[in-house]
């Protein structure tokens, strides 16, 4: 590959700081290279590393007005790989070493299969989820299928889980009723493009922050006596919710998702709200991208999309 040129009025982003103990980062990164247990084959166990390859081809400016470098405004760290992070002991490493990493406002997880979500929002103590994912992952057993069904196995409320991309001809009817009946909020892509991303952002956080669509309805209507209690929110960012032209580096994506500046405006808009303090980005095989790797950058450029909304926090 061509060396990238050198500019020291064009800085790049990535190729940020070993995160230290001593140090309360703004935001962090750390690879959790999962692939073991995937429905699918893949090699998304390389993709960490291709995601911070890809971060150097973009810049870390806001063009605001007025432009604004999130190098210089935020303080950002890079803790590194979670070694083997598959399985129950690969899932307890990836707990820790997110809990060592509490104190930064927002950690951003670069996966990875699906199957981290699981173990980043547990590490990260999240008591809400939003996932942005063409499918439910209600699976039974343990695999980049069953996160969701896992964490409400575990005890997450399922009043403050918001399933956004859900996809017509990908996920079966069983388990739609399964979310359904467990009380888990879908707004299908469908719904997405009706409602256009604004709206749906802001019920997704009213819902997944203070639980319930019950408790969204009140925040558009004010109803008497004190606010629900707000709870940390994870974001699992599944690439695939993509359409497969933009997306084909991720085995599920199929056509006819959401729009690369879809993804993106909807990552931005969760991440501005200081309830986010996790993120996951996942089923991204770097392996099977084109040769322009258009699948990996658009998951560096979610990274920097996540840095954006921190910055933007009020």
């Amino acid at each position: 590959m061509k060396a990238l040129s050198v500019d020291p009025l064009w800085p790049r982003a990535g190729d940020w700081p070993a995160s230290t103990r001593e140090e309360t980062p703004d935001a962090v990164l750390l690879g959790v290279p999962a692939w073991r247990t995937s429905l699918s084959p893949t090699g998304a166990g390389e993709t960490p590393a291709a995601v911070r390859e890809a971060l150097r081809r973009y810049s870390p400016t806001l063009m605001g007005p007025p432009p604004v470098d999130l190098n210089t405004i935020l303080r950002i760290a890079d803790a590194g790989d979670v070694d083997e992070p598959d399985g129950r002991e690969g899932e307890a490493r990836v707990r820790a070493a997110v809990a060592e990493l509490a104190s930064a406002r927002l950690l951003i997880a670069l996966g990875g299969d699906n199957s981290a979500t699981y173990s980043v929002a547990q590490g990260r103590r999240a008591r809400g989820l939003i996932t942005l994912d063409a499918h439910f992952d209600l699976r039974d057993g343990e695999s980049n299928g069953s996160p969701v069904r896992r964490l409400l196995a575990d005890g997450l409320d399922p009043r403050r889980v918001v399933q956004i991309g859900i996809v017509d001809f990908a996920n079966s009817a069983a388990y739609a009723r399964r979310a359904l009946d467990a009380g888990v909020t879908v707004i299908t892509l469908d719904e997405v493009r009706r409602r256009g991303i604004g709206e749906v952002v802001a019920d997704a956080l009213r819902i997944a922050g203070s639980g319930g669509v019950a408790a969204a309805a009140e925040a558009r209507a004010p109803a008497p006596g004190p606010p629900a209690e707000p709870g940390d929110i994870h974001l699992d960012i599944d690439v695939d919710v993509c359409d497969r032209s933009v997306a084909p580096g991720c085995p599920a994506s199929v056509p006819g998702g959401l729009a690369a500046w879809e993804l993106r405006a909807l990552v931005r808009g969760i991440a501005r709200d200081p309830r986010v303090t996790s993120a996951d980005i996942v089923e991204v095989d770097a392996t099977a991208d084109t040769t322009d790797a258009r699948t990996v950058r658009l998951a560096a450029l979610c990274v920097l999309e996540l840095l954006a909304g921190l910055a933007e926090r009020p």
